[in-house]
């Protein structure tokens, strides 16, 4: 779960302030070379223009599942599927776009998807932020990336809406 988390933070879209100091997000995904930099890749996968493109629009079909923007299978709509053999002798899920470290993005999502996981693969719900993240709460009903800031934010911000409007 972490490549996939790691995958989908590749783009920053966090604006918010703390501590007086603005973040600044962006595209961590500029040229290829900054693809060849995930963890995602093996020994001799050569990447050109097009993977870059293929990666932005995975990358961004899964975060609008993620957001419910678009159904989960239709992010995953334009990469075939199949049982292959794995190396235990049983059978493993395969996809096959031709490239392995694409393949390996999607088989990840695709186990996670089957194993019930996926559902614990969350964007922050702060407005401000939506950091991807692996909800580890017992519950899995986790909302924010990180409880100490984002989760902080949106509460101080309702005490302070409440005590306004009391007032």
């Amino acid at each position: 779960m972490d490549v996939i988390v790691e995958f989908l933070n590749t783009v920053d879209q966090r604006s918010f302030s703390r501590h007086g100091q603005s973040h600044v997000g962006g595209e961590r995904l500029a040229s290829p070379a900054d693809l060849a930099e995930c963890d995602i890749l093996t020994a001799g996968d050569e990447l050109g223009p097009e993977d870059l493109t293929d990666a932005i629009t995975l990358r961004t079909a899964l975060r609008q599942s993620l957001s419910g923007e678009i159904d989960a299978s239709k992010a995953l709509a334009d990469y075939p599927l199949q049982l292959a053999p794995d190396h235990s002798g049983g059978l493993r899920i395969a996809a096959q776009s031709g490239r392995p470290w694409l393949d390996a993005i999607v088989e990840t999502v695709v186990v996670a998807v089957g194993r019930g996981e996926w559902s614990r693969v969350k964007l922050c719900a702060a407005p401000d932020c939506r950091w991807a993240f692996h909800d580890t709460s017992r519950s899995g009903r986790g909302r924010w990336c990180d409880m100490n800031i984002c989760g902080n934010r949106h509460k101080t911000r309702v005490y302070r809406e409440r005590r306004q409007q009391a007032g």
